[in-house]
């Protein structure tokens, strides 16, 4: 659907990321009337001083408070939020090494601070509930 090659549907020549813009909301006009929550985390599950552990890191945004505050959809805002701390770290130097590197690579101490800092508040459960 993001190709800009045109292709023949149904006897037509179209081309799929212009079809897809014209069939989908206009992103700007989510905000006033999301509804919800957003959910991101992740389950980690392995061994620590040889016994199983489950641990879960998490974070809750509320749409319509989103929307109150910045003027945007919760989707939006957990998107750049991050991006924005990343950025911080690299400019004030806390992600900063010769070299190429990834994230996973740098302390990520500072970037959780920060997510509490800038409005990503993240919780951790010790014992969540799995779902396979």
């Amino acid at each position: 659907m993001t190709s800009i090659e045109p292709i023949d549907f149904e006897g037509k020549q179209i081309i799929p990321l212009q079809f897809l813009k014209a069939v989908l909301p206009d992103p700007a006009s989510l905000g006033p009337r999301t509804k919800g929550k957003t959910n991101i985390g992740c389950i980690f599950r392995g061994k620590k001083d040889g016994a199983e552990k489950n641990y879960y890191l998490y974070n809750v945004c509320d749409h319509e408070k989103c929307y109150a505050e910045v003027g945007s959809q919760a989707v939006a805002y957990t998107t750049g939020v991050p991006a924005m701390i990343g950025a911080m770290m690299v400019m004030t130097g806390k992600w900063r090494k010769p070299g190429v590197f990834n994230v996973e690579e740098f302390d990520p101490d500072p970037f959780m601070d920060a997510l509490n800092r800038w409005g990503l508040p993240w919780q951790e459960s010790h014992d969540p509930v799995l779902v396979d």
